[in-house]
């Protein structure tokens, strides 16, 4: 195994762009939305946009313009990001309502009586993506996999 070859791989570096970059977006389109700067979201799942929809669209379509359509590899990767993508607005999505639901009902029960200890910490509320975000994920990993396949193709 050559270790440089690492370093070679245009699909791998692709999809590290797009995750990277969709990473560093989210900030500041936070701003946007809230006006107050949020520096958390570099690290953390969820927001605009998808960086899990952007690391495996952007992999399945360099997949496609460095090794071709038609390949078994291809095939994969579409299948992979299909599930991901599917996850991330629907399982992941799901998971963060219930969160939402279940830190609403705790802020309910301490206006009236004292929560346990086991109720004062608050869930992860956002886990998932909307739609849009995943969208705006994919199609984000898409044009970066298009750029680099331009550059070194």
């Amino acid at each position: 195994m050559n270790l440089a070859s690492l370093f070679q791989n245009y699909v791998f570096w692709v999809a590290m762009a797009a995750w990277l970059l969709a990473q560093i977006l989210k900030p500041p389109i936070g701003y946007l939305r809230t006006r107050r700067w949020d520096w958390a979201l570099l690290l953390r799942a969820g927001g605009m946009p998808s960086s899990h929809s952007a690391l495996v669209a952007a992999t399945a379509h360099a997949i496609g313009l460095f090794e071709g359509y038609g390949t078994a590899l291809f095939a994969l990767a579409v299948v992979l990001a299909i599930i991901v993508i599917y996850d991330a607005t629907g399982i992941r999505r799901q998971a963060g309502k219930h969160a939402e639901l279940i830190n609403a009902i705790i802020r309910d029960l301490s206006e009236g009586h004292p929560p346990t200890h086991e109720t004062q910490e608050q869930l992860k509320e956002v886990l998932g993506h909307t739609p849009v975000e995943a969208l705006a994920g994919t199609l984000l990993g898409i044009a970066l996999a298009q750029f680099f396949w331009y550059m070194w193709g």
